[in-house]
């Protein structure tokens, strides 16, 4: 989740995401559109006594549709602080908190398996919202007859923070309710069990919510459940995964240097790409010596017209940036590293930049099959040099 860096509070940085500039108008418009309807429904339900007819003069609607919008983000972000402070004080670390189209998310380094940090901080956020709740509904209680604009601003704050307090708290992972139901799971089961669970249950509000959306043409409520479904079947599939890869390696893994095809730097495109026809290849660790220099693949050596390809060396098109993984790292860590960096390999460096090997997603995903049916590192290792020779890692 990125987005535009505005500051840093308790050094966690908060981002604005670019869908956050378009619903935050939007939200300002629907509220301006209906301030009458609102303050009638306010004094029904708190007496508030507000004239609607004062409200509605000008572009009184409209500001007060934008100070009620910023308010209502306001309250979303302190909702995420709650949720950050408690794993701040558990040990957790913050990348950011952003504020986005569907309201806040704070990323965390690494998610909590323990279900006692886990509980408290998912409960936190919602705590925070009937907090904030409270005291808008303070102010609102204490402010003056007759002021229309603050009764407005502050009862309809009121109201949407407990409203956003009970919502989250639905049982939909990953949805704070959704976190809430694993933890409780994983009082008794394993993590990745209850994940499972929890995600089932997420998916089952995901869809019955989409249909009420689409039944109520509520666009917003439609996006929130797709969201919804899709992260909670991607947590759970990161859980299912680390689940797997615990106390395997890279070097359990990977596609050992032996096995590996290479080029050298002074290798020309023309010869690149007739290796890349005859060995079936799409990607190449580049090497100097024993040392790897950069990774060249097919969309590089397609880079060079074709007359001028035997002009051109490997050295010319290569990457030289190359994100890398050393053999001791964790097999997970190494997927983690693929998804943040867009890449389907990395090349696994020792600690004196010498290749010792190669780990791709394909590699992984054997690993993951093989493990799923009772294997072991060894057999791992085994089957890959066994049935697939070494190099067939692209």
């Amino acid at each position: 989740m990125r987005g535009i860096k505005i500051g840093t509070v308790l050094g966690i940085p908060v981002r604005l995401n670019w869908t956050f500039l378009i619903v935050l108008p939007l939200f300002a418009y629907l509220i301006g559109s209906q301030v009458g309807m609102i303050a009638e429904v306010m004094n029904e339900a708190f007496s508030a006594g507000i004239d609607p007819a004062a409200l509605g003069a000008g572009l009184t609607p409209w500001a007060l549709g934008l100070a009620a919008a910023l308010g209502l983000f306001g309250g979303v972000l302190l909702h995420e602080f709650g949720h950050s402070i408690v794993a701040m004080r558990y040990g957790y670390e913050i990348e950011s908190i952003t504020l986005w189209l569907l309201g806040g998310i704070a990323s965390f380094t690494e998610f909590p398996e323990d279900w006692k940090h886990e509980f408290w901080i998912a409960i936190a956020g919602p705590v925070v919202s009937v907090a904030v709740g409270l005291v808008c509904y303070g102010v609102f209680v204490l402010a003056p007859l007759g002021s229309n604009a603050v009764l407005f601003v502050f009862g309809y704050l009121a109201l949407l923070n407990i409203v956003l307090a009970v919502f989250n708290m639905l049982p939909a992972f990953p949805m704070d309710g959704g976190r809430v139901l694993r933890a409780l799971l994983a009082r008794n089961q394993p993590h990745a069990q209850a994940t499972q669970r929890a995600a089932a249950i997420g998916k089952v509000f995901a869809f019955f919510m989409g249909l009420i959306g689409l039944f109520t043409f509520q666009l917003l409520l439609i996006v929130l459940a797709f969201f919804i479904y899709i992260a909670a079947s991607g947590e759970a599939q990161q859980t299912t995964l680390k689940a797997a890869f615990e106390d395997v390696t890279v070097a359990d893994v990977m596609t050992r240097r032996e096995d590996l095809h290479t080029v050298t730097g002074d290798t020309s495109v023309a010869d690149l790409m007739s290796r890349m026809f005859e060995e079936r290849h799409t990607g190449y660790p580049v090497l100097h010596g024993g040392n790897l220099v950069g990774m060249v693949t097919l969309e590089d050596a397609r880079s060079v017209r074709d007359v001028e390809r035997d002009a051109y060396q490997v050295a010319d098109v290569m990457e030289t940036e190359v994100v890398g993984v050393g053999p001791e790292a964790d097999a997970m860590t190494a997927l983690q590293t693929m998804q943040e960096n867009g890449v389907g390999r990395l090349p696994v460096v020792d600690r004196s930049d010498e290749l010792v090997g190669l780990i791709s997603r394909s590699d992984l995903m054997t690993a993951f099959n093989i493990i799923q049916t009772g294997g072991t590192p060894s057999l791992i290792s085994g089957r890959r040099q066994g049935a697939e020779g070494g190099p067939g890692v692209f």
